[in-house]
Order: structure tokens, then sequence, then C-alpha cells
């Protein structure tokens, strides 16, 4: 109780520690969509957060596979990979989606959210290594505790959707504190649409699936030299509602103005 307390408590403090635009657009589209959830989009320029359902924006869940990429730039900076491309085995297991079922470098396999792909990943770079990555980002909560291969798929590693658009902003920009090569390479694959006017990267995760869970869609906007970092998460409680994850940001991005 003292511990729920205590979230509670960081929770409040977050929330009013920040400029925030409540917009009844958003709110709207959840409402119509069907789900619970947030969605949160930081102007980098004004310094300014706006979007859906502030306090669930500063609640921390489980990442699922939106850690792949701080997994990717981890593995790239100690080396457990050479490139994106080096293909990581996937152990010969049946896995969940036949798609998984082969070997394949980072750059396939984020597109494809290959989860025996970036478990290898995370083997390879070690615990010891990936405690000291995860700390140096300053992602979420910061706790991988023993399991190397499951901590954002099982916690006890936890993020919000505040502080998943305060570790995208200064990756879309080269300001992590990794080399700039890396945090380049893991741009190139996170990127899903470009337009004369913006680029568009990003990337989903399911915390639990195909069960009832937590969805994500997080990454950023690029126009000009401006950027706009995202946030978005739900409550899964069927395929349905995991397949609104992209539809539901995008139209978010377009309300806001920046799509």
């Amino acid at each position: 109780m003292k511990y729920l307390l205590w979230c509670l408590v960081l929770v409040c403090a977050q929330v009013q520690a920040i400029e925030w635009n409540e917009n009844s657009r958003v709110a709207e589209l959840f409402k119509t969509a069907g789900v619970t959830g947030t969605f949160v989009l930081y102007d980098v320029k004004a310094q300014r957060f706006s979007g859906h359902h502030q306090a669930r924006a500063a609640t921390q869940f489980i990442p699922a596979s939106t850690f792949k990429i701080p997994n990717s730039l981890i593995g790239l900076a100690v080396g457990a990979v050479s490139s994106v491309d080096e293909k990581l085995p996937y152990g010969g297991q049946p896995q969940s989606y036949k798609m998984w079922e082969r070997d394949m470098g980072l750059r396939e396999a984020i597109v494809m959210s290959n989860v025996p792909i970036y478990r290898e990943l995370a083997r390879r770079i070690g615990l010891d290594k990936m405690r000291a990555g995860v700390e140096k980002l300053g992602y979420g909560n910061q706790q991988i505790g023993t399991v190397v291969d499951r901590f954002w798929l099982d916690g006890p590693l936890a993020i919000s959707a505040i502080e998943q658009t305060q570790f995208l902003a200064p990756l879309a920009q080269g300001q992590l504190p990794f080399d700039a090569k890396v945090q380049q390479d893991v741009r190139d694959i996170l990127l899903l649409e470009r337009t004369d006017q913006w680029t568009l990267h990003g990337k989903t995760g399911w915390q639990n699936a195909p069960g009832a869970g937590v969805g994500w869609w997080v990454g950023w906007v690029q126009k000009g030299d401006a950027v706009y970092a995202f946030a978005l998460n739900l409550d899964v409680r069927t395929q349905a509602d995991a397949d609104q994850r992209v539809a539901l940001g995008k139209a978010s991005l377009q309300a806001l103005g920046v799509l």
C-alpha cells in the first residue's frame, strides 16, 4: 500500500511539473474508438506537451516492443552487433508468428517486431552492460531485474508516455549520450513514412500479446528543423483494440496539426 501511494505521489508531481494542453479533439477520437488510453505530443521547440489524459500520460507501464528502440541503441553501442544488418539467430524453435522463424538483422527485425531476435540481442549485451545502458539513457524507472531477455516484456522495467517522448526527442535530434552513427542507424530503421513536408518514425508495442494488456505506438515527426515526439498507449482487451494503435495515433497527430 505504501508503494502504491508513493507511485501516486510521483505521478501527481510529474503531472504538475509540465505544461500540458488537454485537446478535446484527441479526447473525442479515443471516445469514438471506444478505448481507454492516452496520447502525448511533445513539441520540442516550445517545450510543451499536449494530448489526451494527462494523468495516464504520467503513469508508467511495461514498454513491451517499444524497448526495441533502446535495445538497438545499446546493442550497437556495445558491439553486440556490428551493424543493423548483421544477422542474429532466432534459435530454431517454433515462434508465435511464422515470419519470426528465421535469422535476421535489426533493420528487418524491428519492422516485424521480432521478439526472439531482440531477446538474442539482449543476451549478447549482457545484464551489466544492459543495466548501464538503460541507466545512461535514463529510460523509465531504469529497473531491469535479473533476467536480461525478458524485463521489457514482463517487467520490472516501466515507462510513461511522457517519458517515452522525453527519450525519443533527443534521439530524433542525435542528442543522446551515444555515438552519432549509432543514433543515425536507429533513426533509419524506425522510419515509417516520408513526404515533402515531414518524416514519420515509430514503433509499436503490445504488452502481454496476444492477451489483454497495454498497447503502444511511439515515435516522432520531423518537419524541417521542428521535432514532435509522441507516445500513445491504450488498454488492449481484444485484437481489435490493438489494431487501432497506429490509426488512432495518426488521427491524433492530424488533430494536433502535426500531420
